[in-house]
């Protein structure tokens, strides 16, 4: 317990110093979290200094609840708790006239209000049915004059919170996105690199699924980066000072995500014919002389984005050395050995799908080259 202690402490100590150095999630959550007190403090000072409101509490929780990670979220999750307050504030001033007993009116308002919370169109904010209700029956105060000051109060602080959220470094969540798409290219090519070594002399079952497990988590990191661009996008939504805030360059469009998930997926095809080709003589599948340059050709072709004309020009040729290796691993197929044939022919595929693939990638590249050379030059 004591060395699961202090590695939390060296965590958080890490943590800590993360948020003053560099920019990050931990700086995110410092700056979100001085953004909710400082918005329940300015809620308490209108409210319960300045107005003297009977109800003043709920001002400032309310806007301490409202400063989400995204404005969009504190625009929805408002609309939300207002609906939630108002609904249990009056359901239980209902239950209170009809028994004039806060016992009664207790059984008779709590299962309705619990019931609303669970609601799914009311998300997270559907707990504070119950709890509204619970502050008017506790304290008995369900008069028109105090109904009116709870929904006042409410307002009040959902208006602070999502201005605060707005307009004080509004939270826009691109970095996360930027980083995928940086890092996919980079360990694909590092995995081809490394099954293609691997297979240059000899490999077994263990290796091969090693190589397997690594490659379905690329899949899973094609994954994290759609839902990265689900919040960027959210983060963008209704975000008045999203253009003020120094972020990257837009992320690129949605149709990265699907190559990439394509791409993804053909080394993982690749890996599991690999892993069932174990069983095959090595001279058979041709392996050290074919498949294994076919894949390093391939993974320099992803480790030449680098965003120079080099760089495109490097990859450009390493696709030409892959498409010419898998001419040659067709032609083996063509040869006809039979002992060879399950596991070659589904190598051929694989690889041939995911050279596909990687031939509109560079194509791409050509392309952002050509418009940015074209951005750059003078006019005539």
């Amino acid at each position: 317990m004591w060395n699961a202690l202090i590695r939390e402490a060296a965590a958080v100590g890490r943590s800590v110093r993360r948020c003053f150095t560099e920019a990050g999630p931990e700086r995110e959550t410092a700056v979100q979290s001085l953004k909710a007190a400082g918005a329940a403090l300015l809620a308490w000072a209108l409210a319960g200094w300045w107005w003297n409101a009977p109800m003043a509490l709920l001002a400032p929780w309310t806007a301490l609840f409202l400063v989400q990670s995204t404005v969009y979220r504190s625009l929805l999750t408002a609309l939300q708790q207002v609906v939630v307050v108002v609904t249990g504030t009056l359901l239980a001033t209902a239950a209170l006239a009809l028994t004039h007993d806060t016992m009664a009116a207790m059984a008779l308002a709590l299962p309705l209000t619990v019931l609303l919370g669970n609601y799914a169109r009311l998300g997270t904010q559907g707990l504070y049915a119950p709890t509204a209700a619970l502050f008017v029956l506790a304290y008995g105060t369900y008069s028109g004059f105090d109904i009116l000051h709870r929904l006042l109060e409410t307002l009040l602080g959902a208006a602070i919170g999502i201005t605060v959220n707005a307009t004080v470094l509004p939270p826009v969540h691109s970095g996360r996105v930027h980083h995928l798409r940086a890092r996919l290219p980079r360990d694909c090519a590092r995995l081809l690199h490394e099954v293609a070594d691997g297979i240059e002399t000899s490999y077994d079952e263990e290796r091969a699924r090693g190589w397997y497990d690594s490659a379905v988590r690329l899949a899973d990191e094609v994954t994290k980066l759609r839902t990265a661009r689900r919040w960027s996008d959210e983060s963008h939504r209704f975000n008045p000072g999203r253009r003020m805030r120094r972020s990257a360059a837009a992320p690129p469009s949605a149709e990265w995500d699907f190559t990439w998930d394509r791409i993804t997926e053909h080394i993982r095809a690749i890996t599991r014919s690999l892993s069932e080709a174990v069983s095959y003589p090595e001279s058979a599948l041709g392996v050290p002389g074919i498949l294994s340059p076919l894949l390093r050709a391939a993974g320099d072709v992803l480790d030449c984005r680098d965003g120079a004309d080099d760089g495109h020009h490097r990859a450009r040729q390493s696709l030409q050395a892959a498409v010419a290796a898998h001419g040659r691993l067709a032609a083996f197929l063509a040869e006809g050995r039979r002992e060879a044939m399950p596991a070659l022919g589904g190598l051929t595929a694989d690889t041939e799908r995911l050279l596909d693939d990687l031939t509109m990638v560079v194509d791409s590249w050509d392309d952002d080259a050509t418009e940015g050379r074209a951005r750059s030059s003078p006019r005539a």
